[in-house]
């Protein structure tokens, strides 16, 4: 019993760290960079630090509605999302370690990124910003964060654990099919 309460608290630090390390680098972007101004780059123009904000979600959307429907949308449900992410995290006892660390990351990110929400009138600081070469459409891809990218490498993370599960059970089948 102690050792699944610790491999569940363990991965947590992550998540802490995740908040700290966003919301120090967002303070840091916010008072050294003048806002809408590009503050550093490297390799020409491929990797830029710049200083914008956001009021919408991924790739802005939602940036024009209303106050209201932006905090209910972008605050309110995401906060309750987290909340049962956490208890199914802490209730579930066959996620893996990978899974474990996997989704405090998200967690950690999502919290990162509403803490802006909720103490920043002017939205998600966002500051990473990278040339894209027209893929997609986009010469650069949309600006985002520390958070932003705890949520999207720990959600690849956390998806090809699932898929390397189903895998694995899909496989055992297969071989109890062919053993009987």
């Amino acid at each position: 019993m102690e050792k699944n309460i610790k491999s569940k608290l363990i991965p947590i630090s992550l998540a802490v760290l995740v908040i700290i390390v966003d919301q120090i680098t967002k303070l840091l972007i916010v008072k050294n960079i003048p806002y809408g101004s590009i503050g550093f780059q490297w390799f020409g123009d491929f990797l830029r630090i710049v200083h914008i904000s956001n009021t919408g979600v991924a790739f802005s959307v939602g940036a024009d509605w209303s106050t209201i429907s932006r905090a209910i949308l972008f605050c309110i449900v995401p906060l309750i999302v987290i909340i049962i992410v956490v208890i199914i995290y802490f209730k579930n006892k066959e996620f893996t370690t990978l899974q474990n660390w996997a989704i405090m990351g998200i967690a950690g990110g999502g919290l990162a990124n509403l803490i802006d929400r909720f103490f920043r009138k002017e939205g998600v600081v966002d500051f990473i910003d990278v040339k894209f070469y027209g893929i997609f459409g986009y010469q650069r891809w949309p600006t985002f964060n520390i958070a932003d990218s705890a949520v999207v490498v720990c959600g690849i993370l956390l998806i090809i654990s699932f898929i390397v599960i189903f895998v694995k059970d899909y496989k055992a089948k297969k071989t109890e099919k062919k053993d009987v």
